[in-house]
């Protein structure tokens, strides 16, 4: 066989090669496919081996992605190595060992707490710009497989948010906003808050943005992916505040804790009034598993039945949630807690 030749089959057996790596993460026949979600892990030492084992679950299955919410760092006032170049490249190392396409959104102890640390000065803002420059690399997600996205960069408007994202599967939209807990980086001085509002401003464009484009392609669903839980139950009408809180509060008197949230969920209700297919928002933050409907209509008070929330496990319940999206399924979306038995404390408690 000539050279020429040799060069030829390796360069079309390489192409079919990647063409399959490409394949496992589009659906199957059916238009069934799983991916995985993790969120404010790991924290401590005991956790980091603990995280191990969660991404080896994770590799063990076989997922169209995984994504994880924020919080990659331990809380900046307590610990060691946090807020450092080289804390950051240790979790871009484990998000490079998992075998799937891995996206991150930003948490709070990323960069806006690491003005916590205690040892030395660290500057929040450039701390971000490190995020933005280390784990989106233009185009596509981390992770063995890569995924083409589209960031919130290109538009031209909002050049500094690639960490804004956005890809298709199935026919259903998913998209990254950067909404960080700790209020969402306002109240604190006014260069924080200045942040905030630009960034705000950024979330607020490219989730209408979202609706839109998930209208005009006629997708079957959208999944919303942030850190922070945004507080729904800020915003229920009083009758939902009242069954929820009687138990807890005496005398009917309901709290109302104000947030710099409020516009995130303002935004997506009004969306949803105009819009009513699937629609899931998967967030961490608060570390409790769940998976519920906590958003309410303005217009006639009842819960948006096409919206479900999910929340992550996370410190310092290290294990993994799963979602199946299934056309089949008016609901279009399931999900479950997967749980790592050899992380399961309470079996090792005597």
């Amino acid at each position: 066989m000539s050279k020429p030749t040799s060069i030829f089959f390796f360069v079309t057996a390489l192409a079919v090669w990647l063409c399959a790596l490409s394949i496992k993460a589009l659906p199957g026949q059916d238009g069934l496919f799983q991916f995985g979600l993790i969120g404010d892990m790991p924290y401590t030492p005991i956790q980091e081996r603990e995280y191990t084992r969660v991404l080896e679950a994770m590799n063990a299955t076989d997922l169209a992605f995984v994504i994880h919410v924020g919080d990659t760092q331990p809380n900046p006032a307590a610990g060691t190595q946090r807020c450092t170049d080289d804390s950051y490249r240790v979790t871009l190392n484990s998000f490079q060992s998992v075998r799937h396409p891995l996206i991150l959104t930003p948490g709070d102890n990323d960069w806006t707490d690491c003005h916590r640390v205690r040892e030395f000065e660290v500057d929040p803002l450039e701390r971000l710009a490190k995020i933005r420059a280390l784990f989106y690399p233009d185009g596509r997600s981390l992770g063995q497989r890569a995924l083409s996205v589209e960031s919130q960069a290109n538009d031209g408007f909002h050049s500094k948010f690639r960490e804004n994202q956005r890809w298709a599967i199935g026919d259903v939209m998913f998209v990254t906003l950067h909404i960080v807990g700790s209020n969402d980086n306002f109240g604190r001085n006014p260069e924080m808050d200045a942040e905030h509002m630009e960034r705000k401003a950024a979330n607020l464009a490219w989730l209408r943005a979202a609706f839109a484009r998930a209208k005009a392609e006629n997708s079957k669903g959208l999944v919303l992916m942030a850190h922070a839980n945004p507080g729904f139950e800020n915003y229920w009408p009083h009758i939902a505040k009242s069954r929820y809180f009687s138990p807890f509060v005496a005398g009917g008197v309901l709290p109302f804790h104000s947030t710099a949230f409020g516009d995130y969920v303002a935004a997506l209700r009004n969306e949803l009034e105009n819009w009513n297919r699937p629609v899931a928002f998967l967030h961490g933050d608060t570390h409790l598993f769940r998976i519920d409907k906590p958003l309410y209509s303005e217009k006639t008070d009842r819960l948006f039945e096409s919206f479900t929330r999910v929340e992550t496990f996370g410190d310092a319940d290290m294990h993994w949630g799963g979602a199946t999206l299934d056309p089949s399924d008016p609901q279009l979306l399931r999900f479950e807690a997967q749980i790592i038995p050899e992380n399961v404390v309470n079996r090792r408690v005597k």
